[in-house]
């Protein structure tokens, strides 16, 4: 069994001899052709300086708010989203879950998964980054020009680690959900009765059945299938209407949250982009294997949202209008989705 720095010294070939042929290769695309994680680059050193910042990662978090403006980045495997902003409304306690409501950056926390955080520094660019216990990156904060500079280094040094971290990717177990509810009319009835849309993931448990399972057998009414193409459509829309939207993307420990409208649209190969100062998304339109109006019942009225899926039945993007609870639904986007559909939604 070769020794931590033997096996660092390998990766770190194999790795260079990589980006010498194909130099333009981001970290994640060059973790999965070495078939390693992202953070045993980073803790080997591969084309990065890394240090760790120990085993505390909430403690880590809370200081987020110290730093002023940044940038946040969270992403799954075929959406980034990207949010400048600052960390305030920390609620980080040491429990499972955690939250970040500011008016810029808004994060719902699982802290469940996560397991690794570094500080980072790449071709001069810093970063924090926060990963799960897979090695997969859960999280990143980057500097920017209006970031405070001293307390970035007041909270690397703070939290710096002497000792090298060996990262132990663990995979996570796969899913044990159903593709079809048992009882197809008794997860109808439940969805009738929904009075927050928080609820929906309370359902699924329930019924032990997958997202786009549900979506499936719950009714045309309730959850309508539409084009791939519907998203772009919804936002080149959105952007004419200035119609403020909310944009959700998770992975396994984050959901970021993005409120406002969108300007600048882009695309770019397989990739649809919206470019604005504060907030930017990256989607590959390529990986969308369906897409989903659906419609929830809410004491505040009905709530829909579009919903887009890769061929795994992961979720890769969410959106719904802005809005609270205790407020209706814009019109206008209920107005947007149903026009995206064939068929009437309930209401």
């Amino acid at each position: 069994m070769n020794h931590p720095q033997e096996a660092s010294s390998a990766l770190r070939a194999r790795h260079d001899a990589l980006v010498a042929v194909e130099p333009k290769l981001r970290i994640r695309d060059r973790a999965a052709r070495l078939g390693v994680s992202e953070a045993e680059l980073l803790a080997a050193g591969c084309g990065v300086q890394a240090v760790s910042l120990g085993t505390d990662l909430q403690a880590v978090f809370r200081e987020l708010g110290s730093l002023g403006e940044v940038m946040a980045l969270s992403r799954n495997d075929w959406c980034v989203h990207e949010r400048h902003g600052a960390y305030t409304g920390i609620e980080a306690d040491g429990g499972p879950m955690g939250i970040v409501l500011g008016p810029d950056i808004d994060l719902r926390l699982f802290f469940g998964a996560w397991r690794y955080v570094f500080a980072v520094t790449e071709n001069e660019r810093h970063s924090l980054q926060f990963f799960d216990k897979s090695g997969t990156a859960i999280h990143k904060v980057y500097r920017s020009a209006d970031t405070d500079g001293a307390a970035w280094d007041a909270l690397v040094a703070r939290f710096a680690s002497q000792a090298p971290v060996e990262v132990a990717p663990e995979a996570f177990a796969p899913s044990q959900d159903a593709a079809q509810p048992q009882d197809s009319a008794a997860l109808r009835a439940h969805w009738l009765g929904l009075q927050d849309t928080h609820d929906f993931f309370a359902m699924l448990r329930k019924f032990k059945v997958t997202r786009v399972g549900a979506l499936q057998s719950a009714g045309r009414d309730l959850a309508q299938a539409v084009p791939a193409g519907a998203v772009e459509s919804m936002l080149q829309a959105a952007a004419q209407q200035a119609l403020p939207i909310m944009c959700f993307v998770a992975n396994r420990g984050i959901v970021q949250i993005h409120t406002g409208t969108v300007e600048r649209l882009v695309r770019t190969g397989p990739w649809f982009n919206v470019l604005d100062p504060k907030f930017n998304l990256h989607l590959d339109t390529t990986a969308i294997a369906s897409c989903w109006v659906v419609n929830k019942p809410t004491r505040d009225g009905w709530v829909t949202s579009l919903e887009a899926f890769a061929a795994n039945g992961e979720m890769i993007v969410q959106f719904f209008g802005e809005r609270k609870p205790g407020k209706a639904e814009l019109p206008a986007w209920r107005a947007l989705l149903q026009g995206l559909c064939s068929e009437p939604l309930a209401a």
